[in-house]
Protein backbone atom coordinates (compact mmCIF):
# COMPACT_ATOMS: atom_id res chain seq x y z
CA UNK A 1 0.00 0.00 0.00
CA UNK A 2 1.30 3.71 -0.69
CA UNK A 3 1.44 6.25 1.32
CA UNK A 4 -0.91 8.39 -0.72
CA UNK A 5 -3.65 5.26 0.04
CA UNK A 6 -2.72 5.18 3.63
CA UNK A 7 -3.42 9.14 4.05
CA UNK A 8 -6.26 8.73 2.34
CA UNK A 9 -7.56 6.30 4.71
CA UNK A 10 -6.62 7.77 7.62
CA UNK A 11 -8.68 11.15 6.30
CA UNK A 12 -11.59 9.04 5.83
CA UNK A 13 -11.76 6.97 8.65
CA UNK A 14 -11.38 10.20 10.73
CA UNK A 15 -14.34 12.26 8.61
CA UNK A 16 -16.95 9.31 9.45
CA UNK A 17 -16.33 10.76 13.32
CA UNK A 18 -16.15 14.04 12.35
CA UNK A 19 -17.33 14.87 16.70
CA UNK A 20 -15.22 12.34 18.12
CA UNK A 21 -12.09 13.28 16.01
CA UNK A 22 -12.68 17.07 17.22
CA UNK A 23 -13.49 16.47 20.66
CA UNK A 24 -9.71 14.19 20.51
CA UNK A 25 -8.04 17.29 19.56
CA UNK A 26 -9.84 19.41 21.95
CA UNK A 27 -7.04 18.70 24.23
CA UNK A 28 -4.30 19.48 22.28
CA UNK A 29 -6.26 22.96 20.70
CA UNK A 30 -6.20 23.94 24.15
CA UNK A 31 -2.45 22.81 25.34
CA UNK A 32 -1.25 24.77 22.14
CA UNK A 33 -3.28 27.49 22.71
CA UNK A 34 -2.32 28.33 26.66
CA UNK A 35 1.02 27.77 25.78
CA UNK A 36 1.19 29.89 23.11
CA UNK A 37 -0.90 32.54 24.98
CA UNK A 38 1.56 32.40 28.36
CA UNK A 39 4.70 32.70 26.28
CA UNK A 40 3.34 35.53 24.55
CA UNK A 41 2.29 37.07 27.87
CA UNK A 42 5.74 36.28 29.59
CA UNK A 43 7.79 37.42 26.62
CA UNK A 44 5.72 40.78 26.05
CA UNK A 45 6.04 41.41 29.63
CA UNK A 46 9.80 40.79 29.54
CA UNK A 47 10.32 43.24 26.65
CA UNK A 48 7.80 45.59 28.54
CA UNK A 49 10.12 45.71 31.63
CA UNK A 50 13.48 46.26 29.37
CA UNK A 51 11.93 49.05 27.08
CA UNK A 52 10.82 50.86 30.85
CA UNK A 53 14.37 50.18 32.29
CA UNK A 54 15.89 51.36 28.59
CA UNK A 55 14.10 54.70 28.84
CA UNK A 56 15.89 55.54 32.59
CA UNK A 57 19.10 55.33 30.70
CA UNK A 58 20.47 51.81 29.12
CA UNK A 59 24.20 53.03 30.03
CA UNK A 60 23.44 54.66 33.82
CA UNK A 61 25.23 53.76 36.44
CA UNK A 62 23.50 54.34 40.21
CA UNK A 63 25.57 55.58 42.90
CA UNK A 64 24.19 54.85 47.05
CA UNK A 65 25.68 54.87 50.54
CA UNK A 66 26.25 50.99 51.49
CA UNK A 67 23.51 50.41 53.87
CA UNK A 68 25.99 48.08 55.53
CA UNK A 69 26.85 51.04 57.97
CA UNK A 70 25.45 50.52 61.89
CA UNK A 71 25.02 52.53 65.23
CA UNK A 72 24.71 51.79 68.73
CA UNK A 73 22.91 49.16 69.83
CA UNK A 74 24.04 47.51 66.14
CA UNK A 75 20.99 49.07 64.45
CA UNK A 76 21.52 49.53 60.88
CA UNK A 77 21.17 52.74 58.89
CA UNK A 78 19.15 52.95 55.52
CA UNK A 79 20.99 54.21 53.02
CA UNK A 80 19.38 57.60 52.80
CA UNK A 81 20.48 58.51 56.14
CA UNK A 82 24.06 58.37 55.55
CA UNK A 83 26.28 60.42 54.50
CA UNK A 84 29.23 58.90 52.63
CA UNK A 85 28.74 60.59 49.23
CA UNK A 86 29.86 64.20 48.87
CA UNK A 87 30.25 67.03 45.89
CA UNK A 88 33.98 66.32 45.90
CA UNK A 89 33.31 62.45 45.31
CA UNK A 90 31.31 63.59 42.37
CA UNK A 91 34.36 66.09 40.75
CA UNK A 92 36.43 62.72 41.49
CA UNK A 93 34.56 60.78 39.20
CA UNK A 94 34.17 63.81 36.45
CA UNK A 95 37.98 63.84 36.89
CA UNK A 96 39.23 60.39 36.92
CA UNK A 97 36.75 57.88 35.86
CA UNK A 98 37.16 56.31 32.59
CA UNK A 99 34.27 55.17 30.47
CA UNK A 100 32.04 57.63 31.86
CA UNK A 101 30.32 60.77 29.62
CA UNK A 102 28.49 62.36 32.36
CA UNK A 103 27.92 62.72 36.41
CA UNK A 104 25.36 64.18 38.52
CA UNK A 105 25.15 64.47 42.16
CA UNK A 106 21.03 64.13 43.02
CA UNK A 107 19.51 64.85 46.60
CA UNK A 108 15.46 65.20 46.32
CA UNK A 109 12.79 66.40 49.02
CA UNK A 110 9.10 65.86 48.92
CA UNK A 111 6.69 68.57 49.39
CA UNK A 112 3.78 70.37 47.78
CA UNK A 113 4.52 72.46 44.59
CA UNK A 114 2.03 75.37 44.39
CA UNK A 115 0.53 77.30 41.38
CA UNK A 116 -2.13 79.75 42.16
CA UNK A 117 -4.90 78.31 43.93
CA UNK A 118 -3.05 74.75 42.40
CA UNK A 119 -0.97 72.47 44.32
CA UNK A 120 0.11 69.10 44.16
CA UNK A 121 2.34 66.60 46.30
CA UNK A 122 5.47 65.94 44.43
CA UNK A 123 9.52 65.62 44.46
CA UNK A 124 11.96 67.60 44.11
CA UNK A 125 15.17 66.46 42.54
CA UNK A 126 18.53 68.57 42.96
CA UNK A 127 20.95 67.53 40.24
CA UNK A 128 23.40 69.03 37.44
CA UNK A 129 22.75 69.50 34.04
CA UNK A 130 24.13 66.47 32.57
CA UNK A 131 21.34 64.39 34.33
CA UNK A 132 19.23 64.90 31.12
CA UNK A 133 21.72 63.40 29.16
CA UNK A 134 22.27 60.45 31.43
CA UNK A 135 18.51 59.61 31.44
CA UNK A 136 18.44 59.82 28.06
CA UNK A 137 15.09 62.55 29.07
CA UNK A 138 14.46 65.06 26.63
CA UNK A 139 12.93 68.74 26.97
CA UNK A 140 9.00 69.36 25.30
CA UNK A 141 9.88 72.79 25.16
CA UNK A 142 12.19 75.47 27.28
CA UNK A 143 15.53 75.11 27.77
CA UNK A 144 18.25 73.08 30.60
CA UNK A 145 19.36 74.97 33.38
CA UNK A 146 23.30 75.37 33.45
CA UNK A 147 26.68 75.05 35.54
CA UNK A 148 26.74 78.85 36.58
CA UNK A 149 22.86 78.38 37.39
CA UNK A 150 24.24 75.65 39.78
CA UNK A 151 27.24 77.41 40.87
CA UNK A 152 24.74 80.44 42.41
CA UNK A 153 22.39 77.72 43.74
CA UNK A 154 19.48 79.80 41.02
CA UNK A 155 15.78 79.18 41.92
CA UNK A 156 15.12 77.49 38.41
CA UNK A 157 13.17 74.45 37.49
CA UNK A 158 12.24 72.21 35.13
CA UNK A 159 8.94 70.04 35.74
CA UNK A 160 7.53 66.97 34.13
CA UNK A 161 3.84 66.61 32.30
CA UNK A 162 2.31 65.34 35.31
CA UNK A 163 3.34 68.82 36.77
CA UNK A 164 2.05 70.87 34.32
CA UNK A 165 -1.71 69.05 34.16
CA UNK A 166 -1.70 69.12 37.27
CA UNK A 167 -1.01 73.20 38.46
CA UNK A 168 -1.42 74.56 35.07
CA UNK A 169 -5.07 74.51 33.84
CA UNK A 170 -6.76 75.56 30.00
CA UNK A 171 -3.13 74.79 28.17
CA UNK A 172 -1.47 77.72 30.52
CA UNK A 173 2.22 77.66 29.04
CA UNK A 174 4.32 77.14 32.28
CA UNK A 175 7.85 78.65 30.96
CA UNK A 176 8.39 81.70 32.56
CA UNK A 177 6.03 81.44 35.18
CA UNK A 178 6.78 81.07 38.76
CA UNK A 179 6.02 77.78 41.23
CA UNK A 180 6.63 77.70 44.69
CA UNK A 181 7.95 75.00 46.36
CA UNK A 182 8.31 74.55 50.33
CA UNK A 183 7.37 78.23 49.87
CA UNK A 184 10.24 78.97 47.59
CA UNK A 185 9.56 80.38 44.30
CA UNK A 186 10.60 78.53 41.75
CA UNK A 187 10.88 79.80 37.79
CA UNK A 188 9.83 77.21 35.49
CA UNK A 189 11.83 77.61 32.35
CA UNK A 190 11.74 73.73 30.86
CA UNK A 191 9.21 71.29 30.19
CA UNK A 192 10.26 67.54 30.17
CA UNK A 193 9.29 65.23 27.61
CA UNK A 194 6.38 62.77 28.77
CA UNK A 195 8.00 58.89 29.60
CA UNK A 196 5.46 57.68 31.47
CA UNK A 197 5.22 54.80 33.94
CA UNK A 198 8.46 53.07 35.12
CA UNK A 199 8.86 49.33 35.50
CA UNK A 200 7.91 49.45 39.43
CA UNK A 201 5.04 51.26 38.40
CA UNK A 202 5.95 54.69 39.28
CA UNK A 203 5.08 58.17 37.29
CA UNK A 204 8.22 59.24 35.93
CA UNK A 205 6.37 62.47 34.50
CA UNK A 206 5.75 63.47 38.81
CA UNK A 207 8.62 65.34 39.15
CA UNK A 208 10.41 68.83 39.27
CA UNK A 209 14.27 68.83 38.24
CA UNK A 210 15.91 71.79 39.54
CA UNK A 211 19.99 72.55 40.11
CA UNK A 212 21.23 70.17 43.00
CA UNK A 213 23.11 73.16 45.10
CA UNK A 214 19.57 74.72 45.17
CA UNK A 215 17.88 71.88 47.03
CA UNK A 216 20.44 71.50 48.99
CA UNK A 217 20.91 74.71 50.54
CA UNK A 218 17.63 76.22 49.97
CA UNK A 219 15.28 73.05 50.96
CA UNK A 220 17.42 70.62 53.03
CA UNK A 221 20.07 72.12 54.53
CA UNK A 222 22.80 69.83 53.80
CA UNK A 223 26.28 69.56 52.20
CA UNK A 224 26.31 65.44 51.34
CA UNK A 225 24.55 63.99 48.15
CA UNK A 226 22.25 61.44 48.63
CA UNK A 227 23.05 59.28 44.62
CA UNK A 228 25.02 59.60 42.10
CA UNK A 229 24.58 59.24 38.99
CA UNK A 230 26.89 57.76 36.08
CA UNK A 231 26.72 57.31 32.33
CA UNK A 232 29.16 54.68 30.22
CA UNK A 233 30.05 55.34 27.15
CA UNK A 234 28.15 52.34 26.07
CA UNK A 235 26.03 49.46 27.77
CA UNK A 236 29.39 47.06 27.05
CA UNK A 237 31.84 49.51 28.82
CA UNK A 238 29.62 49.75 32.00
CA UNK A 239 31.29 47.53 34.00
CA UNK A 240 35.00 48.54 33.11
CA UNK A 241 33.20 51.82 34.53
CA UNK A 242 31.89 50.36 37.17
CA UNK A 243 35.07 49.32 38.29
CA UNK A 244 36.83 52.71 37.61
CA UNK A 245 34.30 54.39 39.49
CA UNK A 246 34.60 52.12 42.60
CA UNK A 247 38.51 52.54 43.02
CA UNK A 248 37.87 56.39 42.92
CA UNK A 249 35.24 56.07 45.92
CA UNK A 250 37.54 53.64 47.68
CA UNK A 251 40.45 56.06 47.57
CA UNK A 252 38.54 58.89 48.01
CA UNK A 253 36.87 57.51 51.47
CA UNK A 254 40.36 56.09 52.50
CA UNK A 255 39.01 52.75 52.82
CA UNK A 256 41.76 50.20 53.08
CA UNK A 257 42.36 46.72 51.80
CA UNK A 258 39.63 43.97 52.79
CA UNK A 259 37.38 47.34 54.46
CA UNK A 260 33.85 46.52 52.79
CA UNK A 261 32.76 49.53 50.26
CA UNK A 262 30.45 52.26 52.01
CA UNK A 263 28.38 52.53 48.75
CA UNK A 264 27.04 50.64 46.18
CA UNK A 265 26.95 50.61 42.82
CA UNK A 266 24.38 49.28 40.42
CA UNK A 267 24.13 49.40 36.69
CA UNK A 268 21.02 49.14 34.61
CA UNK A 269 22.11 45.71 33.13
CA UNK A 270 22.06 44.02 36.35
CA UNK A 271 18.44 45.29 36.81
CA UNK A 272 17.53 44.53 33.79
CA UNK A 273 18.98 40.94 33.81
CA UNK A 274 17.40 40.27 37.36
CA UNK A 275 14.02 41.76 36.20
CA UNK A 276 13.96 39.74 33.43
CA UNK A 277 15.74 36.41 34.78
CA UNK A 278 12.18 36.71 37.31
CA UNK A 279 9.93 37.21 34.65
CA UNK A 280 11.52 34.15 32.46
CA UNK A 281 11.09 32.00 35.44
CA UNK A 282 7.43 32.92 35.65
CA UNK A 283 7.07 32.29 31.96
CA UNK A 284 8.67 28.73 32.53
CA UNK A 285 6.25 27.88 35.20
CA UNK A 286 2.92 29.15 33.42
CA UNK A 287 3.55 27.39 30.05
CA UNK A 288 4.47 24.34 32.06
CA UNK A 289 1.14 24.04 34.08
CA UNK A 290 -0.24 25.13 30.14
CA UNK A 291 2.07 22.19 28.67
CA UNK A 292 -0.04 19.82 31.06
CA UNK A 293 -3.01 20.05 28.74
CA UNK A 294 -0.65 18.85 25.81
CA UNK A 295 -0.14 15.97 27.99
CA UNK A 296 -3.93 15.19 28.36
CA UNK A 297 -4.18 15.57 25.16
CA UNK A 298 -1.87 12.99 24.24
CA UNK A 299 -3.58 10.70 26.56
CA UNK A 300 -6.59 11.34 24.70
CA UNK A 301 -5.07 10.46 21.55
CA UNK A 302 -4.10 7.42 22.81
CA UNK A 303 -7.09 6.17 24.27
CA UNK A 304 -9.18 6.98 21.12
CA UNK A 305 -6.65 5.03 19.02
CA UNK A 306 -7.56 2.44 21.21
CA UNK A 307 -11.64 2.41 20.57
CA UNK A 308 -10.62 2.87 17.14
CA UNK A 309 -8.59 -0.13 16.51
CA UNK A 310 -11.20 -1.96 18.67
CA UNK A 311 -14.02 -0.83 15.98
CA UNK A 312 -12.11 -1.53 13.46
CA UNK A 313 -11.10 -5.10 14.52
CA UNK A 314 -12.59 -6.67 11.16
CA UNK A 315 -11.97 -4.19 8.75
CA UNK A 316 -8.31 -5.03 10.05
CA UNK A 317 -8.68 -8.43 9.38
CA UNK A 318 -9.88 -8.09 6.21
CA UNK A 319 -7.06 -5.66 4.84
CA UNK A 320 -4.46 -7.89 5.93
CA UNK A 321 -5.89 -10.95 4.62
CA UNK A 322 -6.37 -9.51 0.74
CA UNK A 323 -2.29 -8.17 1.77
CA UNK A 324 -1.82 -5.61 3.45
CA UNK A 325 1.49 -5.79 5.42
CA UNK A 326 1.85 -4.77 9.43
CA UNK A 327 3.80 -2.14 8.72
CA UNK A 328 0.86 -0.56 6.56
CA UNK A 329 -1.65 -1.21 9.24
CA UNK A 330 1.09 0.75 11.61
CA UNK A 331 1.03 3.73 9.39
CA UNK A 332 -2.84 3.97 8.70
CA UNK A 333 -3.07 4.27 12.39
CA UNK A 334 -0.26 6.17 13.25
CA UNK A 335 -1.16 8.62 10.31
CA UNK A 336 -4.93 9.50 12.21
CA UNK A 337 -3.21 10.16 15.47
CA UNK A 338 -0.78 12.69 13.68
CA UNK A 339 -3.71 13.76 11.43
CA UNK A 340 -5.58 14.82 14.94
CA UNK A 341 -2.63 16.24 16.68
CA UNK A 342 -1.43 18.34 13.83
CA UNK A 343 -4.86 19.72 13.02
CA UNK A 344 -5.47 20.56 16.74
CA UNK A 345 -1.92 22.05 16.93
CA UNK A 346 -2.97 24.46 13.98
CA UNK A 347 -6.37 25.10 15.35
CA UNK A 348 -4.59 26.05 18.29
CA UNK A 349 -1.90 28.20 17.22
CA UNK A 350 -4.46 29.93 15.52
CA UNK A 351 -6.51 30.20 19.01
CA UNK A 352 -3.58 31.34 20.59
CA UNK A 353 -2.53 34.26 18.71
CA UNK A 354 -6.03 35.96 19.05
CA UNK A 355 -5.78 34.77 22.58
CA UNK A 356 -2.65 37.08 23.04
CA UNK A 357 -4.45 40.11 20.74
CA UNK A 358 -7.56 39.58 22.74
CA UNK A 359 -5.14 39.53 25.80
CA UNK A 360 -3.57 43.02 25.05
CA UNK A 361 -6.30 44.32 23.60
CA UNK A 362 -8.70 43.74 26.89
CA UNK A 363 -6.49 43.80 29.59
CA UNK A 364 -3.64 46.51 27.74
CA UNK A 365 -1.26 43.66 28.74
CA UNK A 366 2.03 43.39 26.96
CA UNK A 367 1.96 40.66 25.10
CA UNK A 368 4.67 39.58 22.38
CA UNK A 369 4.11 36.50 20.33
CA UNK A 370 7.44 34.55 19.38
CA UNK A 371 7.97 32.19 16.62
CA UNK A 372 9.95 29.88 18.56
CA UNK A 373 6.80 29.04 20.58
CA UNK A 374 5.15 28.49 17.18
CA UNK A 375 7.41 26.15 16.45
CA UNK A 376 7.89 24.02 19.31
CA UNK A 377 4.34 23.21 19.35
CA UNK A 378 4.08 22.48 16.63
CA UNK A 379 7.11 19.69 17.02
CA UNK A 380 5.34 19.20 20.61
CA UNK A 381 2.20 18.20 18.44
CA UNK A 382 3.92 15.97 16.05
CA UNK A 383 5.51 14.13 18.84
CA UNK A 384 2.62 13.68 20.76
CA UNK A 385 0.53 12.26 17.72
CA UNK A 386 3.94 9.85 17.27
CA UNK A 387 4.05 8.65 20.94
CA UNK A 388 0.51 8.22 22.02
CA UNK A 389 -0.40 6.96 18.62
CA UNK A 390 2.11 4.54 17.96
CA UNK A 391 1.69 1.85 20.82
CA UNK A 392 -2.03 1.71 20.13
CA UNK A 393 -0.78 1.51 15.75
CA UNK A 394 1.43 -1.08 16.71
CA UNK A 395 -1.37 -3.49 18.45
CA UNK A 396 -2.92 -2.79 15.16
CA UNK A 397 -0.77 -4.21 13.17
CA UNK A 398 0.23 -7.76 15.26
CA UNK A 399 -3.35 -8.58 14.97
CA UNK A 400 -4.06 -12.13 13.51
CA UNK A 401 -5.92 -11.56 10.52
CA UNK A 402 -8.31 -14.77 11.08
CA UNK A 403 -8.78 -13.60 15.12
CA UNK A 404 -9.50 -10.35 13.52
CA UNK A 405 -12.13 -11.40 10.82
CA UNK A 406 -13.93 -13.40 13.88
CA UNK A 407 -13.93 -10.55 15.93
CA UNK A 408 -17.69 -9.57 16.93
Amino acid sequence: MNIINIFSIAARALLRNKLRAFLTMLGIIIGVASVITMVAIGQGSKQSIRDQLTTMGSNMITLRPSSNATVGGGARLGASSLQTLTVEDVRAIEAKAQYITNVSPAVSTSGQVINAALNWPTQMQGVSPGYLDIRQWKLQHGTNFTDEDVRTANKVCLIGQTIVESIFSNGEDPIGKYVRFKKIPFKVIGVLEEKGENAFGQDQDDIILAPYTTVQKRLMAITYVQTIYASAVDEQSSDLAVGSISDILRKQHKLKAGEADDFTVRTQAELISTISSTSELLTVLLTAIAGISLIVGGIGIMNIMYVSVTERTKEIGLRMSIGARGIDILLQFLVEAIFISITGGIIGVLLGIAAAKIVTAVFSWPTLISESSIILSFLVCAITGVFFGYYPARNASRLDPIEALRYE
